[in-house]
């Protein structure tokens, strides 16, 4: 037992990537929370699919389009103080939602616009702090510590809904004091990246402008095939697969006669399965089957949702659920290690910025999939969903044959 925790949790044997953890699992608490808040604020305020796929779009619209940008600063300026800028705007985002919630004047294109701020900082956060991530441990637990910061990931996504719907829930709190909370996470977040070390900008960024870089990245991914098949498929299943959230307040209210608000147990039990399992894969990080457990974690995903799709009850919903975050928990907290074991050090920010893209697509893609679950059903949409991530992870698994390392 204690040589399979020394193994699964060995990267946190590092001071400075143990605080670096602890703020990244802040953050993403108050991310997750923001799921369920947004979603459920832009459905109450409008009762349809298309408003909450707007409000996501606004996200994904700005994680997509800066996306490369942010990869490139994060090769190129200090770390510590771009994460800290990050989170300090997002903090003050957060407090401006709430202070309009409680002023009664909260509009769904105020929502959209948060979510566009929130989505412009994380398209540089990410790829700093994975970036970061590299710089804090040594290259034999890079893949543990890229895996234990999607740890961080799952299990604020088991909290972060149960927080966000038990205070939607509690009349005395609401949205506003959900909003606020959000904000107060964050803020801490912030103070544990004062106690990192500083990390210095790139000795030759001023001979070279970023848009240079941007290319430099590209050209970079293009010429790896190993690479380049492993972030399209990572692009890929996120961006087809993940805007079922967008679905999931029509569901409840549609086809399971369930409030809502409903959605944050949903939400709730699928990260705690996924929280599960990034624990367990954890250790297969920077094993040689790695690569075949995130591939099959794919395919189970695009299942998963298939079986949503015919949950006739809301009990089955849920089970339905358990399944999508054994499988979203195992593919994302592989993703992250697989990618980086393949790439050199100085091109892990361009790299990991396309990842985050692919957060973007999804908030791009929930726009017309919350168009689409209007017109056919949520039922209807979540199948179409499921057939194309699990056709797009058979196609690229014969290319990734093709490429073995």
């Amino acid at each position: 037992m204690n040589a399979w925790l020394r193994q699964t949790f060995a990267a946190l044997a590092v001071r400075d990537f143990r605080v670096l953890w602890l703020g990244t699992l802040l953050s993403f608490l108050a991310f997750f929370m923001s799921t369920v808040v947004q979603s459920v604020v832009a459905f109450e305020l409008t009762g349809n699919n298309t408003a909450v796929g707007f409000v996501v779009f606004g996200q994904g619209l700005a994680m997509f389009a800066l996306g490369p940008l942010g990869g490139a600063y994060a090769d190129r300026l200090p770390k510590r103080r771009t994460i800290a800028v990050c989170q300090l705007v997002t903090t003050l985002v957060f407090f401006t939602l709430a202070g309009l919630m409680a002023s009664g004047r909260i509009q769904v294109g105020f929502l959209a616009a948060g979510s566009f701020l929130m989505g412009a900082m994380f398209a540089f956060l990410g790829p700093t702090r994975q970036a970061f991530v590299v710089e804090l441990v040594g290259l034999a637990q890079r893949g543990n510590a890229v895996a234990l910061s999607q740890v961080a990931n799952n299990l604020s996504r088991a909290l972060g809904p149960a927080v966000a719907g038990g205070l939607l829930a509690w009349p005395a709190v609401g949205a506003t004091g959900a909003y606020i909370t959000m904000g107060g996470l964050y803020s801490l977040s912030v103070l544990t990246i004062l106690l990192l070390p500083s990390s210095p900008a790139r000795a030759n960024a001023k001979e070279t402008h970023v848009l240079e870089d941007v290319m430099a990245g590209l050209r970079y991914v293009r010429g790896q095939p190993r690479v380049r098949t492993l972030v399209l498929l990572f692009m890929s299943v996120i961006m087809l697969g993940m805007p079922h959230v967008t679905l999931m307040p029509g569901l409840m209210e549609n086809e399971l006669s369930r409030p809502a608000e409903s959605i944050s147990l949903l939400f709730g039990i699928s990260a705690a399965a996924a929280f599960v399992t990034s624990v367990i894969v954890a250790r297969q990080a920077d094993s040689p089957r790695a690569v075949a457990i995130f591939v099959l974690m794919g395919f189970g995903f695009g299942v998963s949702l298939m079986v949503l799709a015919w949950a006739p009850s809301f009990g089955a919903a849920v089970a339905s659920m358990v399944l999508v975050g054994i499988t979203t928990g195992g593919f994302q907290t592989l993703s992250g290690a697989v990618i980086i074991r393949e790439t050199e050090s100085q091109y892990v920010g361009r790299v990991m910025s396309l990842t985050m893209m692919a957060f973007g697509g999804f908030g791009l893609i929930g726009l017309p999939v919350g168009f689409l679950g209007d017109q056919i059903g949520e039922r209807g949409t979540l199948m179409v969903l499921g057939v194309s991530v699990c056709a797009v992870v058979l196609a690229l698994r014969l290319v990734l044959a093709r490429h073995r390392s």
